[in-house]
């Protein structure tokens, strides 16, 4: 296919810079060559960056971007770069913080001007192509920033500054020395006190916190469940399973396909922006994970189970990689191929289709935009009684109809597929197939699990102990950042559990030297975001915030003390303690932003109980074992002791398995017999 346009994105490998790879703007990617051209020619740098799933990044490239005349202006003043933000979340992290500095909000696209020397001094997220929104136009934005670098350099100059300058002052947290190295940080009122906050910003009737729009906010339903385990805090039990309910039941969650999308735009759950993420799916199975342990309530395994089909069937490449995202987006038109009109639902599903409409709520005049999108607004147990219909007969038709549904579903436009493989992201949704393995003993899912544990090692990882971040085509490039190497070594601490294969102890141990080598900042104790040789960003940013991911930090406060007990530690130990005692009171005060740090904080205070389980055929035990809910837990498992672990020390193999729970390495009578000792293992 000839094109009009073609810039130097068409030689990129990330399926967002391609899609822009054929605009009239001269695009290029960050690099050499555009930061030097820039210097050369004394032009400010503008930096647009967004996704590929993103569906204001589509409407602002239809809109300005594949504009000649616009393009013609951005040509003729600035140097102009593409970033994908999932390639180079470094480079967004920086840029956010100083637009979000600039105009007191973010998103995407994130469209921030640049002196030379890579410097913010303006910046915003969409701007529409002509005065709208209470928004400039982007032409008018453009002729205004060219008019002030070229009269007003000065002034530019200065705001570039300061806007560097609350860059690095921001970055400055933790230099002080904590102020609970007493230990008055890890206290059971404090756990309260973090449940108390969370709940205050509940959703009591629609579940989630705060208001539209919703986001799945994983981390606080975790943190309330495991409360709630520790406690019998009702209220925390309460909104966490309302919650996730809510979402199942949503249009957040693909009624047909499974596997949820971003976020939502209601508070009721019922609009989603459509893209699907990897990440969400991911965390989303590690929470429904633990909600199945505790409540055995299976409709959380049944969207495990088809969450992870959806993910398999449209996520998972022929290698063995996990795809990062399908867009929200098809045929130009935002949530087209996953909702209806209730005419094309009547005419394919006949005598069905009543019961089924009124279940999903699909109404002629549709339930958002003039179309449909499948929720459930009522319990199917109820929904059967008040139909006098036998339940397992309206599963029954709801499974035909829904087959039905799929089969004419697949035969539309598929929104695109960003199929770049990420490590981080395949490293959380490791975590995710471990966990809901543990949860569910489903083979398949432990099988997956280490297929793509030997993918990562195979494509990502490079001679020197270091890796790469992302991979496409062959390709692996760009240096892996704090987050990839985090959520790996969470990996394969997870690895272990299921599998029992020490080798994957001893692998995190070696990343997790890696990472306090190349990331950590010895003064505070904490980590930054890029490798201590990386040299193309202005400032080395440190993330502490649980956002739409984990904090790497937060991340590798939990593996460091994991791994401290593991490997008897105490530094790695200490080191954990002291970058949560430096956020102090901030992490119970903000509980939805420091999710997973409170969550840290649970298991430090409340303890952790050492599993071990000896034994020449102890993998069905083991997989017993994995089947409880205990959140706090480290566990060791051997068929020969072949490795000197502190927590295996001591303890014999033979035919008869034996199990041992341990505190600080001090261990209870051995116990044979799998029921009791699951029974001692509930104890309060």
């Amino acid at each position: 296919m000839s094109h009009k346009h073609t810039n130097r994105l068409a030689n990129e490998t990330s399926p967002y810079l391609l899609q822009h790879a054929h605009n009239p703007v001269d695009w290029f990617p960050w690099g050499d060559e555009a930061l030097q051209k820039a210097k050369d020619e004394n032009k400010p740098i503008l930096v647009s960056i967004g996704y590929a799933a993103c569906h204001w990044c589509h409407v602002m490239e239809r809109e300005s971007f594949e504009n000649e005349d616009t393009a013609q202006i951005m040509n003729e003043y600035f140097i102009n770069i593409k970033i994908d933000r999932e390639e180079r979340p470094d480079l967004d992290h920086i840029y956010m913080e100083a637009v979000q500095a600039i105009s007191g909000s973010g998103g995407w696209p994130l469209n921030v001007f640049l002196t030379p020397e890579c410097k913010p001094f303006y910046g915003g997220t969409y701007f529409p192509p002509i005065n709208a929104y209470n928004r400039m136009s982007w032409k008018e934005v453009l002729y205004a920033i060219n008019q002030s670098y070229k009269e007003r350099k000065h002034e530019i100059d200065a705001q570039a500054e300061n806007l560097t300058d609350h860059l690095l002052n921001s970055n400055s947290f933790g230099i002080n020395k904590p102020s609970y190295n007493d230990h008055s940080l890890f206290t059971k009122d404090n756990l309260q006190l973090i449940a108390d906050n969370l709940l205050k910003q509940a959703d009591t009737t629609w579940g989630g916190f705060g208001k539209a729009p919703k986001f799945p906010q994983t981390f606080s339903t975790q943190y309330l469940l495991r409360h709630y385990h520790f406690t019998k805090h009702e209220a925390s039990l309460n909104q966490a399973l309302l919650s996730l309910d809510k979402m199942i039941d949503g249009g957040i969650y693909d009624q047909l396909g499974g596997g949820f999308a971003r976020y939502s735009t209601d508070a009721q759950w019922l609009a989603p922006h459509f893209e699907k993420m990897l990440y969400d799916n991911a965390l989303l199975i590690n929470v429904l994970a633990e909600a199945y342990q505790l409540t055995k309530d299976e409709k959380y395994s049944d969207t495990i189970h088809q969450t992870l089909a959806f993910i398999k069937r449209e996520m998972l490449s022929e290698e063995g990689g996990f795809y990062s995202a399908i867009d929200a987006d098809s045929e130009g038109v935002e949530g087209k191929f996953y909702t209806w009109n209730k005419e094309e639902i009547d005419k394919l599903l006949g005598a069905d289709a009543d019961l089924f409409n009124e279940f999903y709520d699909v109404k002629d005049g549709g339930n958002w935009e003039h179309t449909n999108i499948l929720w459930v607004t009522e319990p199917l147990k109820d929904f059967a009684e008040r139909k006098n219909i036998e339940i397992g007969d309206v599963k029954a038709i709801l499974a035909r109809c829904c087959t039905v549904l799929m089969e004419e579903r697949s035969k539309r436009i598929y929104p695109q597929l960003d199929d770049k493989v990420l490590l981080g992201w395949n490293a959380l949704m490791l975590t995710a197939l471990c966990k809901a393995y543990a949860a569910t003993g489903k083979e398949s899912y432990k099988e997956l699990a280490v297929a793509n544990m030997a993918f990562i090692e195979a494509k990502f990882k490079n001679k020197d102990g270091s890796y790469h971040h992302t991979y496409k085509n062959q390709q692996s490039k760009i240096p892996a950042f704090l987050d990839d190497y985090a959520y790996l070594i969470q990996a394969y601490i997870h690895m272990q559990e299921i599998t029992g294969n020490a080798d994957y102890l001893l692998r995190a141990k070696e990343v997790t030297a890696f990472v306090i080598e190349y990331f950590s900042e010895e003064e505070t104790g904490f980590f930054y975001f890029t490798h201590q040789q990386q040299t193309d960003v202005i400032v080395r940013k440190k993330e502490v915030y649980d956002g739409a991911v984990p904090s790497g930090n937060a991340i590798m406060a939990t593996n460091l003390s994991y791994l401290s007990v593991i490997f008897d530690a105490k530094k790695w130990e200490s080191t954990a303690h002291k970058i949560i005692q430096s956020l102090g009171m901030a992490i119970v005060r903000y509980p939805t932003s420091f999710g997973v740090w409170a969550a840290c904080l649970q298991q430090i205070t409340t303890g952790v109980k050492e599993i071990v389980i000896t034994g020449l055929d102890k993998n069905e035990d083991l997989k017993r074992v994995l089947q409880e809910f205990i959140p706090n837990k480290i566990v060791q498992s051997a068929s020969s002791i072949e490795y000197n672990f502190p927590l295996l020390a001591d303890k014999q193999v033979s035919s008869n398995n034996t199990f041992y729970i341990c505190v600080n390495y001090s261990c209870r009578q051995p116990e044979y017999d799998l029921n009791k000792f699951l029974s001692i293992i509930n104890m309060r």
